[in-house]
Order: C-alpha cells, then structure tokens, then sequence
C-alpha cells in the first residue's frame, strides 16, 4: 500500500484513523481515477477489471434516462422531502421488489428506507454500541470494513471459509451453518458481543447463489441466537445462467425472525447505475426505519433523482421485455469470453451464474503463499496498465485469489487480458526488465513476464504518434524511467538528445 500520512494536529484520533486508512481497492481505484482507459483520449491508460461496475448496458440506459418522462420538474421535488424518501419512490420500490423477489404478500412503502451513504454503516451507526461486533463469512466486499468500522466503530468478526472443497464441504468457500457457530463460539471465547451476521446472496467476490434452504438454516441460527441478519441481495437480478434461480428471502412465507431481518438493494449493479448512488433497505423492524429517518436530512437523495428512479422501476415493460434479457444476454457473453480465456491459460476459477465478476485463483503465479506476494503480484499488474483485486482486499484467509470484473466492453477485456509472453532472445541484454515480478521461477511462467495483451501491437507504427505512444506504453510499465536520466555519451550529436529527452517527456505524460 502507498505511504501512510502523517498524523494531523487538526484532527480527532476518529479523524486521523479515517484519514491515515488507505485500503487495497482505494489505492487501485485512485491510480486509475488518475490514468483511466479511454478508447480515443487515453488509449494507454489503466483498464479496470478491479471495480465491480456494469460497463455493458450504457446505450439502454441513455435511451431511457433521456426519454420526457424523465424529465419532469415539480416543486416539491425541489424542496425537502420526507427523510425515508418521497412516498412516490417508496411505494414503486416496493411494488418492484413485491414482484421481483416474488413476495408471498404485497410489501409495505413504509418499511422501505431510501439512502445515500451505504447502508451498511447507517445500520451500523444506529443498530450497534460501539465495539460491538458483527459475524462475516471471509472473503467479503472489502467495502463494508470501511463502511462500518470506520463510520460506526463496529467490529467484524471474520469466519473462514475453506477454499478447498472437504469431506465436509461439497464445494470450496462453502458457508454453512457450522462454521457460523464455530465463529460466533470464538468470538465469545474473545469477550466480544456478537449483534448480528451479513448474508450476502448472490455473493461477494464468490459469485454463489445460496438456496432457500441454505437461506433459511442462516436465518434460523440467527434467529436461535438473537442477531440481527443484514442480508444483501444488492445483485439479484444480475443472475444470467438461465438454469440457476435466485430466491430472495423476501419470497419465504415467513421469515424465522422479521424483526431482525433487514435486506438491501440497490441500484448499482442490476441497473448498471453505480452513479446514481441510491440504496434500499426493507425492514419490518419500525422503530429500525424510525431510527433511520431521524438522520435522514445528513443522506438524503436529490428529489429529481428520486424521481428518475421512480419512473425507472415502475416501467416494467422495459424492465422486463427490454433491459433485463438483454444485460443478461451481454453479461453471460462477457464472463464466456473472460473464463474461456482463463481455461486457454489453465486458471481455476469458481463457476459464477451471477454477479458482474470472477473469483479466480492465480496460486501457482505467487513464488511462495504469502499476502505479500499476493500484494507484488498485484502491483505487477498495475505496472501493466491493469487493476484487478487481491483476495487480501476481501479478508481471503488464503493468498493467491483474485476478483476480476468482466462487466466491460470485450475489446477492452482483450486490452486487459494478461498472457504470458516469452523474453525475446533477439533483445540486448541491457534492456531494463521487471526485477520484482512474483511470476515464479518454476512452473508455466519460470522465463515469461506478465504483459497487457495489445490488439494493436501488430500493426507497423503509422505516425510519430504511434511510435510515442508505443514508447509511452513500453516505459510506463516498468520502473526504468524513475531509475534513468539520458545523459549525453562523449562524441554523441546534442540534437540527438534533445529529441530523445522531447520524446521520454511526451511519453511520461
């Protein structure tokens, strides 16, 4: 991880924490905040397969978000509205969620929450003491350590899951309610008071989809020990193996436990519309979604946008008939395309039918099973212009795992594809070369180094501007720029030089 800032005079132990944490999934996030891929503006920059992010569906969502409807301005919505959200956009998230979680019964506007900030650190804030602590299967979405630690001081409590399937488990990361039990007994063992579990379903970063029996064991344990279940369905609709169906726990008749059970969605990822930040939470726990409300005027969401979504969600003839069949149709052609590549390469990796990405195992890529060569081989990709996340990222109990996100358009999966190239042995033995690639020594890649597979690498250079932005890309990807200046050699012509220095200044930018 990059440097740690100094303590602040300025802040509260609270706000030093906040300032000085700096996670894995921000660092890669932020490099390529400064270096984005762009088809045309900036060809050489990183790719993102690290941020779970629906790049596929952007034409269908411009067609519909620029229709009239969309446009409508009323007074109210330019004026403060009830902290729980606009009653218009209450009662159409709950007719959607009646019909597409399959509720046995019609659900309630009123126990609906609308949000800004994550949800997981508003329950967290008015849910839990502070260090309190809440059960977690590991791996998880990195995120929620930041959403509910550092907002609210709210401890998780990591279960293991093997990754390797066992007599006991039928297949690997298997959650059962075993180890639920095994963790919540550790905790207590420690002095911690356990408040409640995260379910996530369908999965983050494994891409599983858990049963309604599974479901129901969850919620029972839950329910025997008094915790609160928060359970994600944020990807429930972002299912595309037709032969696999998800089941929402707001489909069961009766839930073990209603009062404290608490389910999320969101916007972001069935609807591609990470932007729009809107959250959901569905609770029949009133004095929860009073409690909520209370803080509401610190996260509320803009009026017009509330009623974007509202029009959104309540035109399910799009959603059904336009939107929804073909994201899937992109979505199970993109994870073909990336899992077909990593089968040509012998990668193992966990069948996902859902989600937007791929749990993948590059073990046999780390020269020992550490997190810190987990760590270098991440950085050996960012050197290559890519960003993947690290099982560390996720609180993985093994190194070596990687998420990665197919969600994009193919020819910028093929910019971010990584292949093994052998070392030509044409090239001069002073070119600078990576001396810290976690590639091993042994094995498929023992003389082969980790390289973005450029579609354009085989055409001739047809410009200066190619050959600068081949220069750009070949010197951005190695540290030699950091460790050499160009100095003038005795006898050497200065006007050579110069040019030399104009084309390495161009190609640092």
């Amino acid at each position: 991880i990059g440097d740690t800032p100094g303590r602040s005079v300025y802040l509260s132990n609270r706000g030093n924490c906040i300032r000085q944490h700096q996670g894995i999934l921000q660092e890669g996030y932020a490099l390529y905040g400064m270096d984005r891929y762009h088809d045309t503006d900036n060809p050489d920059g990183i790719i993102n397969m690290g941020t779970s992010e629906n790049k596929l569906c952007y034409d269908l969502l411009h067609k519909r978000l620029t229709k009239p409807d969309m446009l409508h301005i009323d007074p109210c919505l330019l004026q403060y509205s009830d902290w729980r959200g606009h009653t218009f956009l209450r009662e159409e998230v709950a007719k959607f969620l009646t019909h597409y979680c399959s509720s046995p019964n019609p659900l309630k506007a009123d126990n609906v929450k609308i949000i800004y900030i994550s949800i997981w650190s508003s329950c967290g804030y008015r849910v839990f003491h502070v260090a309190d602590a809440i059960l977690i299967p590991i791996p998880f979405y990195g995120v929620i350590t930041e959403d509910l630690h550092l907002y609210s001081d709210v401890k998780l409590f990591h279960v293991p899951l093997d990754c390797e399937a066992d007599g006991k488990d039928s297949r690997p990361f298997q959650l059962t309610v075993g180890k639920l039990e095994e963790g919540l007994k550790r905790a207590q063992q420690e002095g911690l008071i356990i408040r409640a579990v995260i379910l996530m379903n369908p999965h983050n970063p494994l891409a599983e989809i858990y049963t309604p029996e599974e479901m129901i064991t969850f919620l029972e344990f839950a329910k025997r020990n008094e915790l609160h279940a928060i359970v994600d369905e944020v990807y429930m609709l972002t299912v595309f193996d037709e032969s696999v169906t998800f089941h929402s726990v707001l489909s069961v008749d009766s839930l073990p436990d209603p009062q404290r059970t608490h389910v999320m969605w969101g916007m972001s990822k069935d609807f591609a519309m990470a932007g729009i930040r809107i959250g959901t939470l569905y609770t029949e726990n009133r004095d929860l979604v009073e409690a909520l409300a209370q803080l509401g005027s610190f996260h509320g969401i803009s009026g017009t946008t509330q009623h974007q979504v509202a029009q959104l969600l309540q035109d399910r003839e799009w959603i059904s008939k336009e939107f929804l069949p073909e994201n899937r149709s992109r979505l199970k052609a993109a994870h073909k395309y990336l899992t077909e590549q990593l089968q040509s390469m012998g990668i193992p990796y966990l069948y996902s039918p859902a989600t937007l990405f791929v749990w993948a195992d590059l073990r046999k890529y780390l020269r020992e099973s550490s997190f810190e060569e987990e760590l270098s081989l991440w950085r050996n990709f960012l050197r290559h212009k890519l960003v993947l996340s690290c099982g560390q990222a996720f609180s993985c109990s093994v190194p070596g795992w990687f998420r990665i996100v197919f969600a994009d358009q193919q020819h910028h999966l093929q910019l971010g594809e990584f292949v093994p190239v052998k070392e030509d042995s044409s090239k001069s033995s002073d070119q600078p070369k990576e001396k810290d690639s976690p590639v091993p020594d042994t094995g498929l890649l023992a003389t082969e180094e980790f390289v973005l597979l450029d579609c354009q690498a085989s055409k001739p250079a047809e410009s200066l501007d190619s050959l600068i932005g081949t220069l750009r890309h070949q010197i951005r990807s190695s540290d030699w720029l950091e460790k050499n200046t160009p100095e003038l050699s005795a006898g050497e012509d200065p006007e050579i030089l110069d040019v030399f220095k104009v084309l390495l200044q161009r190609a640092r930018k």
